[in-house]
């Protein structure tokens, strides 16, 4: 003799499902969003260190330069800018 689970009983199961299948859909498209603002923060530090060597070698350039102005070295003045320019 078998019990037939009682209508409530069986109600509840279903919600609970509905809940757990729910629940899980939600997860699902927070771990898309997550993982689509990680990559979205992965470019943005990729073009940071970019523009970070771009910003230290254009201060090289300067400080290259500041000393040959000083000077009144034309010469290396026009030498630095060169291979400044052949670097870009």
């Amino acid at each position: 003799m078998t019990i037939a689970p009682s209508r409530p009983l069986a109600q509840k199961a279903a919600g609970r499902l509905v809940w757990a299948r729910e629940k899980a859909r939600r997860v699902r498209e927070q771990r898309l969003g997550l993982l689509a603002r990680l990559a979205a923060l992965e470019a943005e530090v990729q073009e940071s260190r970019h523009l970070n060597r771009r910003i230290a070698e254009l201060a090289d350039v300067v400080g290259e330069l500041l000393v040959p102005l000083h000077a009144r070295d034309e010469e290396r003045v026009a030498e630095v800018l060169e291979a400044y320019r052949r670097s870009i």
